[in-house]
């Protein structure tokens, strides 16, 4: 049977592993299971011994295991650096990266702190365009990056706040990416998970208020998979997407379309 996925062999980063719930972890499996070599990395040891764990319970094999702080310039140049240098060509980089203070969740939007609004943006969009920067060069043969938003970047959403605001840049600098990197056969999307608990999630207050009115009024009448995202998120770093780039999709069994 083809390939059609053609990932075989490719060199795929994956940023942003916390547990074994977390979106990246279930894009990792995937990846794994059609033969793709896939690249970590993580910001502190406690975080790699968590990744560690996870990949000997599946009876997983990394390619490389890299440290990466998205925060800090240096941190991404050299991370993307070593891997560059190691595997030669990196052919796809799936981002799934966010974080903002409790406080700027818990409390009313209009009482976000001035470091707490650079913080979310900083941590969960800035980091997409520095990872984009780093990684062109080694891109070489053109590729897929893949990053994760979710709905409160065009709606407000109780207790989203802050992050719906980062998630808003994030998917206005997929668009401006795309333009840029485009010539370099280079394509950037998002993806807009549905509500699934993450560990981002739980930092959400009204998380579980949430769950109940995507299952009341979502089309599919439930609520998404890790596997069902990680799943779009193959069909999007893959050959079958060839010619898609600057693109939200929605994968929320239709709740972004709901009144």
């Amino acid at each position: 049977m083809e390939d059609l996925f053609k990932l075989q062999g490719k060199n795929i980063v994956v940023m942003g592993v916390a547990n074994e719930r977390s979106l990246a972890w279930g894009v990792a499996k995937s990846l794994f299971t059609v033969g793709a070599n896939v690249i970590f990395t993580y910001r502190k040891e406690r975080s790699m011994a968590k990744l560690e764990k996870l990949l000997v319970a599946g009876d997983y094999e990394a390619k490389m295991i890299v440290q990466c702080d998205v925060n800090e310039d240096e941190s991404i140049h050299a991370a993307f650096k070593k891997i560059g240098e190691e595997v030669g060509t990196i052919h796809g980089v799936v981002h799934s990266l966010a974080f903002a203070h409790a406080v700027d969740l818990k409390n009313d939007f209009v009482e976000t702190t001035r470091s707490g609004y650079a913080f979310a943006q900083d941590t969960s969009a800035y980091s997409l365009v520095a990872t984009a920067r780093e990684v062109r060069p080694y891109m070489t043969d053109g590729g897929s990056i893949v990053t994760m938003s979710y709905l409160g970047a065009q709606r407000v959403l109780d207790g989203y706040n802050v992050m719906g605001v980062a998630k808003a840049a994030l998917e206005t600098s997929v668009k401006y990416l795309a333009s840029d990197l485009g010539k370099d056969n280079i394509r950037v999307n998002a993806l807009s998970a549905g509500a699934i608990r993450t560990l981002s999630a739980k930092g959400v207050p009204s998380f579980n208020t949430i769950l109940s009115q995507v299952e009341e009024k979502a089309p599919l009448k439930r609520n998404v998979t890790q596997d069902e995202v990680a799943d779009m998120t193959i069909v999007m770093l893959s050959n079958l997407s060839r010619g898609v780039t600057g693109e939200i999709t929605y994968i929320d069994g239709g709740y972004n379309i709901m009144g």
